[in-house]
């Protein structure tokens, strides 16, 4: 890959740099309706920080075909109507690429977006066989879906046991919801084909009552934890795993859990702990080096600093240097002004697209939308991530098995 002062320099090239005194064009649009307020406010506010800061150096660089970007941000409060809402009013205003980081707001959002022929990004949220691009032929859910990370924790978990997985116990604890319960029909296929024993925890939300489900662990003595819980609910499983003497190495976190959680965990205490993900946490990136010294090192970022030191604003450079490198190549294939069928092209033309090393090479294909799905896990050790495995995609086929089943019912 390029480094990231040729990535940026190139979005600003294609159709002409902008002359130093020359006005700039209208604005490519992204239209970004995230829960600002309530439920996801663990997350939101770093990703659209980390957004606006890529479209300020997108724009210091001269725009992309010689026309700048511009990202709209909007609350909806995770509600579905409210996201909606916000659709539709960007939509008349002339935006065509959307994201919602709020499955109940994507789901309510994504058969508008189909009919209007207008983006829907949906990385991290939302239905997971939307990959299926031969369906789907709007929705982008770039990145690993929940089916795809909980199939490539079970893959590192067989990694660990030398390639056998008869006789392991697997416990799952998981929020109560869709959320939670999302990854279980993919870890029960897994289980009957690998011969590992699941065994199910679920919590109710908010996720502050887990010592029935600890408790029952200390008498099960799983191997290994998969959780699939958000923000504080991972420090109070923290606690009760050292309540319960279970050791921390048990536990693999979804994505998300960051440096705030393990702070409240405390650095000494998490060390073991895992996470899958698909972005490379801490700062030592490139990209986010950039975000530093081009803006928060001359007081021009988006937002607070400290947001910046937080994987959840690495997570919002990745996604959206998807984004801007989608119109960088629409741009490339079709010529200036880009629309939703040049942009629909560009985002089919990633191919091994990182960002720099920013995150797990993605490839998007009319077929595949997810970019193949790729996570790591990563060990905690008291300073920093550590990776415990390259960039895997394990048990594809039996993934694309469960996606093709679900993407054949859509509509009927």
């Amino acid at each position: 890959m390029m480094r990231v002062t040729k990535t940026i320099a190139a979005l600003s090239m294609v159709g002409g740099l902008m002359a130093g005194t020359q006005a700039l064009a209208d604005p490519f649009k992204i239209g970004v309706c995230y829960d600002l307020s309530k439920a996801y406010t663990f997350a939101t506010p770093q990703i659209a920080q980390a957004a606006q800061d890529l479209a300020k150096i997108v724009n210091m660089e001269g725009g992309i075909g010689g026309e700048p970007v511009e990202v709209i941000v909007r609350d909806h409060g995770n509600e579905p109507q409210r996201g909606i809402e916000c659709y539709s009013k960007l939509s008349r205003e002339g935006v065509f690429v959307f994201d919602t980081l709020s499955t109940p707001v994507s789901l309510a959002v994504l058969p508008r977006a189909m009919e209007d022929e207008n983006i829907l990004m949906q990385s991290l949220v939302g239905r997971a066989d939307a990959v299926d691009g031969t369906v789907f032929d709007w929705v982008y859910p770039v990145g690993p879906t929940y089916w795809g990370q909980a199939a490539n924790d079970i893959g590192y978990i067989k990694q660990v046991h030398d390639g056998d997985l008869s006789g392991v116990k697997v416990g799952f604890i998981y929020f109560d919801y869709p959320f939670g319960q999302e990854p279980i029909e993919i870890l029960e296929t897994l289980a009957e084909k690998e011969g590992f024993e699941l065994m199910l925890y679920p919590i109710p939300l908010p996720g502050s009552d887990q010592a029935g489900a600890w408790s029952k662990m200390r008498r099960d003595q799983p191997d290994h934890v998969i959780s699939w819980m958000l923000g504080g609910a991972h420090v109070v499983a923290a606690k009760e795993m050292a309540r319960n003497r279970i050791p921390m190495e048990k536990y693999i976190a979804v994505n998300w859990l960051n440096e705030v959680d393990i702070a409240n965990i405390g650095n000494e205490a998490a060390i073991g702990l895992k996470r899958g993900t698909n972005v490379v946490g801490g700062l030592d990136v490139p990209l986010r080096q950039k975000m530093m010294t081009e803006l928060y090192d001359k007081g021009e970022g988006s937002g607070p600093i400290v947001k910046t030191e937080d994987v959840f604003y690495n997570t919002g450079l990745a996604m959206y240097s998807i984004m801007f490198e989608a119109a960088r190549k629409a741009a490339e294939i079709d010529g200036m002004p880009i629309t939703a069928q040049s942009y629909k092209k560009g985002l089919e033309s990633l191919e091994g697209y990182d960002a720099d090393g920013l995150m797990a090479p993605i490839t998007v294909t009319a077929d595949d939308h997810g970019g193949g799905g790729k996570t790591r896990i990563e060990m905690w050790d008291g300073e920093t991530w550590v990776p415990q495995t390259d960039w895997i995609a394990d048990y594809k086929d039996i993934v694309w098995d469960v996606v093709k089943e679900s993407s054949s019912k859509y509509g009927n």
